[in-house]
């Protein structure tokens, strides 16, 4: 990955942040959703994941989500976050950073409007939580699973409308000083 500046990180850093902290702020509400049907959470990892979207279709770095996947596991190891999976807890945040990583790569090496992207991989990244979870702890199967990998995609492809609005409005923020640096080289 290449060297990112001080923006970038401290960008990233907070993204990190606003993801645990949205999905402490919303569990409660999503719980109840969650509780009327019947199966495990999904929707607050949703939201949560939207901030490593953001970020990483804002900084346009391959491996970004990943890294923010790692950093985002060890603060929510730190503050006692873990939920059901317990210790296991990383796994459920890294894998779908690199599902983020990957989509967006591909999608921007065929289009380089991030609309397309940001959609595939919230959707993508949500059910691989979904997935992850189900495998560490849940142990689900049939009808039921279908129904949570189905409601992890839908808050997953809720919450790329959001992330994209706040994508197209940050990269001009973000991404000013290297389209400066570009025109004076």
């Amino acid at each position: 990955m290449k060297r990112l500046d001080l923006e970038h990180l401290i960008f990233a850093a907070l993204c990190c942040d606003c993801g645990l902290i949205a999905k402490k702020l919303i569990g409660p509400a999503a719980n109840f959703v969650t509780e009327l049907l019947h199966i495990p959470g999904g929707i607050a990892t949703s939201f949560s994941l939207m901030f490593l979207v953001v970020a990483a279709a804002t900084i346009r770095r391959f491996g970004c989500a990943t890294i923010m996947g790692i950093v985002q596991s060890l603060l929510a190891f730190t503050f006692g976050m873990t939920g059901s999976m317990g210790a296991l807890a990383p796994i459920g945040y890294i894998l779908p950073g690199i599902v983020i990583d990957v989509i967006l790569y591909i999608s921007y090496k065929k289009n380089p409007i991030p609309t397309a992207g940001i959609v595939a991989s919230s959707i993508a990244s949500s059910i691989c939580a979904c997935l992850v979870a189900n495998i560490l702890v849940f142990n689900l199967g049939g009808i039921v699973l279908l129904v949570y990998a189905s409601v992890a995609a839908t808050s997953g492809a809720i919450c790329s409308l959001p992330a994209f609005t706040l994508t197209e409005r940050l990269i001009p923020i973000l991404q000013k000083g290297v389209h400066t640096e570009r025109k004076q080289t």
